[in-house]
This record gives C-alpha cells, sequence and structure tokens, in this order.
C-alpha cells in the first residue's frame, strides 16, 4: 500500500522528511522568551542561530532548568548566556539511519538540520522513526 507524500522506495535521508519542528532561537534572545516557545511548541529544545542563521549552538528545556536552578533570572539572560555551545547538526543529506545512530550515541533529543551552511529545520526522535517506517505526517491525526 502507497502512502501518500512518500517515496515508493521509502525514506532514505533527513532531507525527505517534512519538517515539524521549524523553531530556532537568535542568541540575543531574552531566555525566558524562549523558554515560553519551547513550552508553547512542546518540544525539547531548538538550535540558537547567529544574525548570518548559522548554527552556533543548540537550548533546550534542561539548558533553561539549570540556569534557574543556578539563580538566574531568564528576563536578564540571553539564550547565548544558557545555551550549550556543542555544534552536533546534521545536513540534509545525511541518511535517516546515521541520524538515529548520532542521536542514539549522544543521547540527544532532537538534531538541527543544515543546507549550505544554514539552520533549516530540527529533526526529533519522533520524526526520524516516522520516516524509518514509511508514514508521512497525518499519520498522528489519521489523516493517511
Amino acid at each position: 500500500m502507497a502512502i501518500q507524500g512518500v517515496p515508493a522506495s521509502g525514506f532514505k535521508t533527513v532531507g525527505q522528511i517534512v519538517p515539524t519542528n521549524e523553531l530556532k532561537f537568535g542568541r540575543k534572545l531574552n531566555a525566558l522568551a524562549a523558554a515560553v516557545e519551547l513550552l508553547s511548541h512542546h518540544t525539547p529544545g531548538g538550535p540558537v542561530v547567529d544574525e548570518k542563521n548559522h548554527f552556533i549552538g543548540f537550548i533546550s528545556e534542561f539548558d533553561v532548568l539549570r540556569a534557574l536552578e543556578a539563580g538566574k533570572d531568564l528576563n536578564k539572560v540571553t539564550v547565548e548566556d544558557v545555551m550549550k555551545k556543542d555544534h552536533i547538526s546534521i545536513t540534509d543529506t545525511t541518511s535517516i539511519k546515521d541520524a538515529v545512530h548520532l542521536m542514539e550515541e549522544q543521547r540527544l533529543l532532537s538534531l538541527p538540520v543544515e543546507r549550505n551552511g544554514e539552520v533549516m529545520y530540527t529533526v526529533t526522535r519522533h520524526d526520524l522513526l516516522r520516516a524509518w517506517i514509511g508514514l508521512g505526517l497525518g499519520i498522528e491525526d489519521g489523516n493517511e
């Protein structure tokens, strides 16, 4: 049975996945605003980009929680102040299998996807599972 929007051979690369999370944060954004965005988008984190949309770090709910635990006022610190400066990302040509292995090895919940040096979107384990078994976006709401 073919599913609309899914290649006959199934998904092979991350670039074939329809992104569900295009959230990214500017480095100078207030950390409280970032926390609100994470909560409202129900996502555990997102890439932080500079003024040229280049990946410079990642902010997660854990980073915000650590800042709060350290007594920081989220209104007075920026995303850049609390983010992890790890540059773990993939490109849109990365295989789904390689993305899964990287997420497992690094214990990541999501991965920024870059194209031509710019962050385009983020994939989650959920996105990768859906793609690997060949399901499109509508499966969760019964539209497939």
